[in-house]
């Protein structure tokens, strides 16, 4: 056994084992089912040299607790996190200059804010907005025991990329501080008779675990050297020279600052298109999307990561075969770009020709606008990807179609429909991807089509909003003062952005607080467009007139299990179908009540929101489709109010993949059922394993793992969400390798008629996917 300790700051103790049985006893307090002479025989098995500092004891601690954790004994994994925290208070402790203690282990709030403002780590609002009594308030409010809510694994995700360290990489800031801090962060601009009020309600919201923010708010919000806030962001690139590379800065300058991006290229004219009248010349999409590969690569997400980027193109684009092939492992190299991700836009005409076995046509955005002389009601040219069919099985899309194919000066690539649609499912089976965009869907269900159209989607496709390409009017040089420059006027696009936070169902549910949780959270979601600093004015632009937002969830398996409802059963179905509705109404009820208190969306005026067809269509006013939790009284009052009042957020809710912060949480990530009973985190030296949350001898019956699931259930539960989702969500199919090429089309089929308006990756067993966009993670 070692004889000596040794402590920060350079002192010595003498070894005690009697210690070593004292923290166990803290550490286990009330995990009574723990076996204590296990968890120390695992700590002095590992303390066999002379000298040991005491963070090696903590470490033993926390390893030996990771060792013992098994499928019957995962509290184990709590254990754990209370050595680790304990490692955490003693360090924030040292390196601050307070003494912590068991039953206060937290130091003084203010101090902690004035230093890391002054040493450039937190920025200055901080200080500016708060006095220091209101800081010293707040300090108090702070609720250290919150900290045992956190497994080992949410507590190290947490301490290793979200805590505020100082710029010698030492741990100044601890959990419930993070929390504090952007809760006064996203609401220093409220008025100052509400502000200490509001602070403290969104603190109460993300200390207890009833909710987390996204992660580019979770990391960045209150820190000063820091990307900005927002989590992901789609440009439409215009068919010009100029536009595809104005277009690929704007994506380095976002994915520099840790935003994950979508790039939807229908636009751009197909290989061998003309140029200025000269034919044959174009090299159509695929060099530029291996430019924006190399963007992804090249310009990582402040310095930790690749940048995340996805590419979207309509399968009646002529380049469409070669789009599929984009990340496949044979064929030319000169044709691949392995480090893009990617997704298809589908129309409902063609997934009917998939079925019928019939026909498909390939077209050249360019030449469609050149030759078929489409135009709006401002005379600009539209080509086939500006229409959708207004009604499923019949709309101006497929009249346009129809037209195109027909017009005898159009040139086709003809091809058989399912053909295309194999191409796609061997992509997907290899290597995940495409990504499913459902066009006609999509567009139906848009609340602000009087404002434009929605060509696909972000990285994680739940986001809709509307998009149109930023384009260059002139470019003059200009001499004024003997000073010249050089003047570009431009004319901005819709470029969409998304601001994600997301609800933990399985604690916000059974603690019954979604009325008071949902209202926090808009109104944080909200303040983030008004806080938020980006660099692309075109996208800072879009984000002031839509003020869209992303209210999403986490934790469905968990909270099901909890409840004891089975993931293939009809319960599970109407059990998303009333839950997300109650969601829905209360984040609706939310924003009207913002707009009544600081205006209505700029693009208010025309949208389905103010006209009513949103809560219409939705089957809420009518009384055809009765929820359990709201009545068709209080969906007309709600739509009455909407229509006098506006709404503050033309977007509100979109379910992120949630990733990361699922685990700082201890829950299942967003919809997805659970991947498996016990998994491991692989870390350099050792694995840890991770038990599904609250896993008992009750909830293991409900815990059906996701590549045992019968795919169609988790369609049908999705089906039902998304009538009350007015973006979309991440869903995954989880299939295995060998699956039928049928049973996988059937799959598709399935999610495009029950109105899904997208599907995000093909999960197969053969596959290890990594997650891509850690912006997009809420």
């Amino acid at each position: 056994m070692p004889q000596v300790v040794n402590k920060p700051n350079n002192r010595q103790l003498a070894f005690d084992e009697i210690r070593i049985s004292v923290y166990a006893d803290r550490i286990l307090a009330d995990l009574p089912m723990l076996d204590k002479e296990k968890l120390v025989r695992g700590v002095t098995s590992k303390l066999r040299r002379d000298e040991v500092s005491s963070e090696e004891i903590s470490n033993a601690f926390s390893m030996s607790a990771l060792e013992l954790v098994t499928k019957e004994e995962p509290n184990w994994k709590y254990a754990a996190a209370r050595s680790l925290l304990t490692s955490l208070y003693k360090k924030a402790a040292n390196n601050r200059r307070y003494k912590a203690y068991p039953e206060e282990p937290y130091g003084a709030f203010y101090p902690l804010i004035t230093t890391l403002v002054k040493k450039g780590i937190y920025r200055e609002e901080l200080l500016d907005c708060y006095t220091k009594e209101q800081i010293e308030e707040l300090g108090a409010t702070i609720e250290a025991k919150n900290d045992l809510l956190f497994d080992y694994i949410g507590l190290l995700t947490l301490a290793e990329r979200y805590l505020a360290n100082d710029f010698d990489g030492r741990v100044m800031e601890l959990p419930q501080e993070r929390y504090m801090v952007i809760a006064m962060y996203l609401m220093h601009k409220e008025p100052a008779d509400r502000r200490l009020e509001l602070v403290k309600e969104a603190y109460w919201a993300m200390s207890n675990l009833y909710m987390t923010a996204a992660t580019p708010t979770m990391s960045n919000a209150g820190k000063k050297v820091a990307g900005q806030l927002s989590s992901c962001f789609i440009d439409t690139v215009d068919d010009s020279l100029e536009g595809i590379f104005d277009s690929n800065t704007d994506v380095a300058r976002l994915s520099k600052m840790g935003g994950g991006i979508g790039v939807y290229l229908g636009k751009v004219r197909s290989r061998g298109s003309d140029i200025r009248g000269h034919k044959n010349t174009s090299s159509g999409v695929i060099p530029w999307i291996r430019q924006l590969n190399n963007t992804a690569v090249s310009v990582d997400q402040l310095g930790t990561r690749k940048g995340a980027i996805a590419v979207y193109l309509d399968v009646f684009h002529k380049d469409i075969l070669a789009f599929l092939d984009l990340k496949l492992n044979n064929g030319d190299e000169r044709m691949r770009a392995h480090d893009i991700f990617h997704g298809i836009c589908l129309p409902d005409l063609f997934l009917e020709r998939v079925e019928s076995r019939g026909e498909w046509n390939l077209f050249d955005p360019h030449e469609v606008k050149r030759v078929m002389g489409w135009k709006d009601e401002n005379g600009r040219a539209l080509g086939l990807e500006d229409f959708y069919d207004e009604e499923f099985g019949k709309g101006t899309f497929r009249e346009r179609y129809e037209e195109a194919t027909n017009h005898p000066d159009l040139s086709r690539i003809t091809v058989q429909a399912i053909d295309i649609m194999k191409r796609v499912m061997k992509s997907q089976l290899e290597t995940g991807t495409p990504y499913m965009f459902y066009r006609d869907t999509v567009n139906r269900a848009n609340p602000n089509r009087h404002k434009g159209m929605i060509y696909s989607s972000n990285l994680c496709t739940e986001i809709m909003q509307n998009q149109s390409a930023t384009t260059i009017e002139q470019e003059e040089l200009v001499t004024k003062d003997g000073e010249t420059r050089i003047i570009i006027t431009k004319k901005p696009g819709d470029f969409v952005v998304c601001n994600l936070n997301s609800i933990h169902l399985a604690r916000a549910v059974p603690h019954g607080v979604l009325d008071r949780l949902v209202p926090i959270q808009m109104r944080m979601l909200d303040n983030v467009i008004d806080i938020n600093n980006i660099e692309v004015l075109q996208a800072q632009y879009t984000n002031s007139q839509y003020r869209a937002v992303g209210l999403g969830t986490f934790g469905l398996h968990h909270l099901l299990a909890l409840e004891g409802i089975r993931w293939e059963s009809e319960e599970a179905v109407t059990y998303n179908d009333n839950l997300y509705e109650k969601i829905s109404y209360i984040a609706i009820k939310s924003s009207m009540e913002l707009a009544k208190e600081k205006g209505r969306f700029p693009k208010f005026a025309g949208s389905d929101w103010e006209n009513g067809n949103y809560f219409a269509s939705r089957g809420y006013t009518d009384g055809s489709r009765e929820g359990k939790f709201v009545s068709t009284a209080q969906w007309n009052e709600l739509a009455a109010e909407v229509s006098e009042h506006g709404v503050r957020n033309g977007w509100m809710m979109a379910i992120a993949p949630n990733a990361s912060t699922s685990i700082i949480a201890g829950s299942t990530a967003s919809i997805d059922p659970l991947y498996e009973l016990l998994s491991y985190e692989e870390k350099t030296t050792y694995k840890i394993a991770n038990p599904a949350p609250d896993l008992s001898e009750k909830t293991i019956w409900y815990y059906k793992t996701a590549f045992n699931i019968d795919q169609h259930a988790s369609i049908d539960m999705a089906a039902a969400r998304q009538r009350h989702i007015d973006q979309a969500q991440s869903f995954n199919l989880y299939v295995r390798p060998d699956i039928r090429a049928k049973d996988f089309l059937d799959l598709h089929l399935h999610a495009w008629k029950a109105g899904i308006k997208s599907t995000y990756y093909v999960r197969s067993r053969a596959l290890t996917i990594e997650n891509e966009c850690e912006s997009c993670e809420s």
